[in-house]
Order: structure tokens, then sequence, then C-alpha cells
């Protein structure tokens, strides 16, 4: 006779997708009825950030020492090339999909802007800081100030380096350099439990993170800004179902939609709910493995380059964001403007992080390209948070499909198996 579940295993049993939703719809459904009150226990929502920060790091070390084993130098500069690539290109058109969407419903028509408080413009990382960023001065400081760019490349010379060794090295040094591989994969597969653990308790910390935002904001934040809202998450939609989905995943990949849709949902989820590209980064590459069916030698490089240079959401956030500035106060922006903006944005993309509020120093360096002004800011501050989620949620959509796209031009995706069929 069978035993009957116990009321945890029940609880278990309904899948972890489903109860983040739930814990979703309801945090946001008692903080608007509670308002205030509900603020209190925001910190739980924070704990669980926490936790996903802490992860963050070693899974990107750990992962992408693992993936240069199965990587040889020259397959390396190849696959490089195309997530640079494609990453750019996405980004590109995402905002001249912005563009469109704000071109066309014209959010800030109607309102005026109110605010009088003088803004500093945060500078953007040039270029050459960029390309400079990218090499660490300590490498265990970079690892402990959590500089995503500078972690990836020494794990990308340190796995190379391991591999170079494991295969040319005295056989002595050979047996040790594959030890080393075999303990970096044990923690690697220790990681990935973690990261399982963390979004248990992510049930509770969603709840708490969204009833305390609705909380703290209510619809009054909402409203006033509802065609800003609308512009943006109907550009999103579009994004994702035509450069994603039509594009990627039917032109490509000849697969459903609602496959790539299904294995990226968790990601999707929680991207929505944390609102940060590196927090989620360690549920992307869960997905990435065991829904998606990447090969790890692909996956373990280009999520972790994209959740640092791909913005695809918050640089089509800049372009509907200088519409709805320029209409507040009267003023039409010219297709040579517009145009700025894809560019500007584009580049600006590579050296935003990808956390919580990062599009806000992003939007500074737009609006004083095109010389809007920079109270706009402030204007818009109130609902970043709901803003940053639907673009952070845009954000990791890329990455996935676009790590889709580079494998399947390498050949390290089984698109027999996992939620593809």
């Amino acid at each position: 006779m069978q035993k009957e579940k116990t009321l945890w295993q029940k609880y278990r049993s309904i899948p972890l997708v489903y109860r983040i939703a739930v814990s979703f719809i309801l945090g946001s459904i008692m903080g608007l009825i509670f308002g205030e009150a509900m603020v209190s226990i925001k910190f739980l929502g924070d704990i669980f950030i926490k936790l996903l920060k802490m992860i963050v790091i070693p899974i990107i070390f750990f992962t992408l020492i693992m993936g240069m084993k199965k990587l040889s130098p020259s397959r390396l500069g190849r696959i490089g090339i195309q997530t640079v690539l494609f990453y750019s290109l996405t980004t590109a058109i995402a905002i001249l999909i912005g563009l469109f969407m704000a071109n066309l419903i014209d959010p800030g028509i109607g309102l005026t802007l109110k605010t009088s408080a003088e803004i500093s413009a945060e500078k953007a990382p040039g270029f050459q800081h960029v390309i400079m960023n990218i090499f660490p001065d300590n490498v265990v400081g970079a690892m402990a100030e959590g500089n995503v760019l500078q972690t990836i490349f020494f794990a990308i010379i340190f796995g190379i380096a391991l591999a170079i060794v494991k295969e040319s090295g005295k056989a002595k040094i050979k047996k040790i350099a594959e030890l080393l591989f075999d303990l970096v994969e044990t923690i690697s597969e220790v990681m990935f439990k973690i990261v399982w653990g963390i979004m248990e308790y992510g049930v509770l910390g969603i709840f708490a993170l969204m009833a305390g935002v609705f909380g703290e904001s209510g619809l009054n934040v909402i409203i006033p800004f509802a065609k800003l809202i609308f512009s943006l998450l109907l550009a999103v939609i579009v994004h994702i179902s035509i450069t994603y989905l039509l594009i990627i995943v039917i032109g490509f990949l000849r697969k459903s939609p609602l496959s790539f849709l299904n294995g990226s949902k968790n990601t999707m989820l929680t991207a929505l709910s944390i609102r940060s590209s590196s927090g989620t980064l360690p549920v992307t590459m869960n997905d990435a493995e065991n829904n998606l069916k990447i090969d790890e030698s692909v996956y373990s490089f280009t999520l972790p380059l994209g959740a640092t240079i791909n913005m695809d959401g918050t640089a089509m956030y800049q372009g509907v964001a200088a519409i709805f500035a320029a209409n507040l106060i009267g003023q039409a922006l010219t297709i040579g403007e517009q145009m700025t903006i894809v560019l500007t944005a584009t580049l600006a993309s590579i050296g935003t992080a990808g956390v919580p509020g990062s599009g806000l120093i992003m939007l500074t360096m737009v609006l004083t390209q095109l010389g809007l002004p920079l109270e706009v800011v402030g204007f818009v501050a109130g609902i970043d948070p709901i803003l940053d989620r639907i673009r952070t949620m845009n954000n990791v959509t890329g990455d996935l499909a676009v790590t889709s796209l580079v494998a399947k031009l390498n050949d390290a995706i089984d698109l027999d198996s996992g939620t593809w069929i």
C-alpha cells in the first residue's frame, strides 16, 4: 500500500516554476492590499537576491574552466566572434523596435515635466575603459568585487592553459591537470545543487520582493506612466516574437517557439522577479544545460558574457525613454537623432553591468548625447523597478536565444531532447 504524501511532498510535487509564478502574483496582490505594511518583509526578498549574487562568481569561474576542457583555442575564437556579433545585432534590432513602438504610441504626450531637481549625469564607461576593465590587476580582488568581465577573462585563460598542460605536459603533470578538471567538474555540480536550494527559497523570496515593491509604490506610480510601460512591454513582446522566436528559433533552429519558451521560462520568470541579468545567471545556466540541452563548452562562455554585454531590453528602453523625454518638453527627435540613440545605446550596453538600475546610468548618457533634460531620469526613477523587470526579462531571453544559435552553429546542442521534443 502506497504511503500518503506528506504536505511537503505534495508541495514539492508542484513544478518550481508554477510555485514561483503563484508567489509572484500573490506577493503583488498582498502589496497592493496592505500597502507599506508589506515593505517590512522585503528583506526576505533581499536575502534571495544576495544568495543569487553569492553564487554568480563561483559558478562563472568553475563552469568556464570546465568549458575550456572541451573547447580548443581555435574554436573559442570562432565562438567568441559569433557571440559578440549576434549580441550586437540583436541589441541594435531591439533599439530600432523600441524607437518604432515609441513613435507609434508617443509616451509622454499630455504630461509635463514638473520636477526641477538637478540630476547629475553618470558618466558611461568609454570604449578604452571597457577594454581596460577586462584585464584584472588582482584576480582575487576582481572576484571579491564581483567583476564579471575580469572573472571571465581569468577563467578562460586559466582553463585554456590547464587544457594545454593536460594535452601536452609531462605524464605526471597531465595526470594532475586531469585531476584538477575532475575537481572543477565536481565543484560545478555542487554549485548547481546550491542553485536548486536557492530557487526553493526563491518561492518565499520572490513573494517578499513583489509585496515590498507594490506595497511601497502602489498603483499611483504605475498609472501616470501607463503609456511608457505599455510602449516598452509591447516592444519587448515584438522583439522576443520576431528576433528570438521567428528568426532564431524557427528560422535557424527549425524548432517550435513554444519549446524554447518552455525551456527558458524559469530564467524569464526569475529575471522578471529580481531584475538582474547577473543575478539570474545561475538559473539561466541551469535552463541551458537541463532544458535546452546546450553543451557546457558553449553556454559557460556565452551566458556569463551575455549577462554583461547583451542588454537588448535595457538598450531598447533608451529609445523608448528618449522619445518619452522629448515628448515631455514638446521636442520631436529627428531621424538622425534617433539613429544616434541606436549607436550610442548599442555601444553603451557593453559597458553597463547586468544589475538592477543600470538602465538609468545608460539613460543619462543617451539624454546628454541628445541634449534632452536629465530631470527625466528622476521623473522615471519611481517606476524604474517595474520597467527594469520587463527589460531584464528581455535581456536574459536574448542570452538563451543567441546561445542556442551559437551552439547550433558549432554542433553543441541536442535538439532531439530536453524541452525541444
